[in-house]
């Protein structure tokens, strides 16, 4: 397996994206060395098209509050030519619904679940 060694090559692998119809995370971070990659999204369509397009099979939920705001933080991570990359979306969620808190993928119907 070769490495993700220089930033071209990790910049280039969102750059295929977008060029795939993906839309441009709106915060990159690259660690030095290329071993870790985070894109951060704003919604959960954009979040659900990269986790799909990279091949995420790893997701967790954490839900936590916020000075009174309650957030969920959705994140897909993946290991690609020995670089870790994660998806991340950041959301302000109501307890109007609290079923919404805990729905790792809110494209499944509740039946299926």
């Amino acid at each position: 397996m070769t490495e993700l060694a220089t930033r071209a090559q990790a910049f280039g692998l969102i750059a295929d994206g977008v060029a795939a119809g993906l839309s441009a995370p709106w915060r990159l971070y690259l660690a030095r060395g290329c071993r870790y990659l985070s894109l951060s999204v704003g919604d959960r369509a954009e979040w659900t098209a990269w986790r799909t397009h990279l091949g995420c099979p790893e997701l967790s939920v954490r839900v936590y509050d916020v000075g009174g705001e309650i957030r969920r933080s959705s994140v897909a991570e993946v290991i690609l030519d020995g670089c870790r990359i994660s998806v991340e979306l950041v959301e302000e969620i109501s307890t109007a619904d609290l079923d919404e808190l805990l729905v790792v993928d809110p494209l499944v119907e509740p039946e299926e679940r």
